[in-house]
């Protein structure tokens, strides 16, 4: 089977990416074949092993292009947003699951018994906690969080925080929207720096869900950082 006309290597390696991730979270990862994503993408065999090695690495990598995707379109919302409102708006969706959750357990729970998906999975993970930390640490230069606070440690709060709602989903316990945001934002304050007026937040008050659908601008980054 030959190249589609009019479709590029990157059209078929990020159908590959979307079918991949779609065939895992369904059929979990020791339950899907090579050929099961390669037949949902509309691709041979052959097609997909010319993009990808393996299927743990298209695992991992579908799970490192979603979740991409998902940092992009929150910085596209607002770029000037501060990293305590960018925070809180991820915190937001935590206890309502997401389209992902599935996928990182699948990635979570392979890497425990295959060595294939441990090493990507660690590099992958790595990476998120980087990027959190590097978050953390400008939030501490634009005094939002206490510098006395180690970044790494924050990130990893966060990345616990991440897998475990992947974990707990809304039809095993469901929280209170108001509640849970009330929670966050109580955290957020303690994690401020010690001279913040006691009481008050460092952060503004994060605007409701439907606002923060407003005008992408594409190719913005937050301050620098590439999600």
């Amino acid at each position: 089977m030959g190249r589609t006309a009019g479709v590029t290597a990157a059209d078929t390696r990020e159908r590959l990416l979307r079918a991949a991730a779609t065939v895992f979270a369904e059929r979990g990862y020791d339950g899907t074949r090579v050929a099961d994503i390669a037949a949902a993408a509309g691709v041979s065999n052959g097609a997909l092993y010319a993009h990808f090695d393996s299927k743990a690495e298209l695992l991992v990598q579908a799970l490192r292009t979603h979740g991409r995707r998902l940092l992009a379109e929150l910085f596209a919302a607002d770029p000037e947003r501060s990293i305590t409102e960018l925070l809180l708006v991820i915190g937001r969706s935590l206890p309502r699951g997401r389209d992902r959750g599935d996928l990182i357990i699948e990635g979570l729970v392979a890497a425990r018994r295959d060595q294939d998906v441990a090493e990507p999975m660690r590099d992958y993970m790595g990476e998120r906690a980087d990027w959190l930390a590097g978050l953390m640490r400008i939030a501490q230069a634009g005094a939002e969080l206490d510098s006395a606070l180690s970044p790494d440690a924050l990130a990893h709060f966060c990345l616990l925080l991440a897998m475990g709602s992947a974990l707990v989903t809304p039809d095993m316990h469901a929280v209170d929207d108001a509640e849970w945001m009330a929670l966050l934002s109580r955290v957020v304050t303690a994690l401020a720096p010690a001279d913040c007026p006691t009481g008050t937040p460092a952060y503004p008050t994060p605007e409701p869900a439907d606002a923060q659908h407003r005008t992408a601008l594409p190719g913005r980054t937050h301050q620098g950082m590439t999600p």
